[in-house]
């Protein structure tokens, strides 16, 4: 029988704030039955495995970043855009880096691309259509977005900026500039 108070959300939920607290790679049954006060069996009526666990944890994640995201691209288009987007994608990664691990999980490509994920991808589908960018090279282009910004959370968030004068968010700043000018100068594709 399932103990009472122990739901799929809530165990989700939990997961993720410890995710947040003890770095998601930390995030196991046993650590988050400790958490509520109960053998690891109790949670195994409600989630399958740990595997199972980080799935939810990620697509939690992903959904919170696609409301963020969403939000900051209300009403907005173009360069405005693009600094909302990041702005929202980078202040999650830090207020939330266990959950922002989890976004990094890897899945099957099938599972990857429905959810949550799915409407990320959609947002920023449409922040690339305000710069006139259709497939292919929404496709591209959302690549390179995803790997700067990425990027660059990873490297603040491990301190490598730590140690130089220059201000990060300066920094960040600049390149959402040079993100700007690239996607308004879309190159040409090369001729097959």
């Amino acid at each position: 029988m399932a103990r009472a108070g122990l739901t799929p959300e809530r165990l989700t939920s939990a997961a993720a704030d410890l995710a947040d607290e003890i770095g998601f790679q930390n995030v196991t049954v046993s650590a988050l039955a400790r958490g509520f006060g109960v053998k690891p069996a109790a949670l195994y009526a409600h989630v399958k495995d740990a595997q199972d666990l980080w799935f939810r944890v990620r697509e939690l994640a992903m959904g919170e970043l696609a409301d963020r995201v969403a939000a900051a691209l209300a009403g907005r288009a173009g360069k405005e855009a693009l600094v909302a987007f990041a702005n929202a994608y980078r202040d999650y990664a830090k207020e939330h880096p266990g959950r922002y691990a989890a976004t990094q999980l890897e899945l099957d490509p099938e599972v990857a691309a429905t959810r949550a994920a799915g409407r990320h991808s959609e947002l920023a589908r449409a922040l690339l259509r305000g710069y006139g960018l259709s497939d292919p090279d929404q496709t591209d282009a959302i690549r390179l977005l995803g790997g700067a910004f990425h990027g660059y959370v990873t490297l603040e968030t491990t301190g490598r900026f730590a140690t130089h004068p220059r201000s990060a968010d300066v920094s960040w700043s600049r390149a959402l500039d040079a993100l700007d000018v690239l996607l308004r100068n879309w190159p040409e594709p090369e001729p097959l």
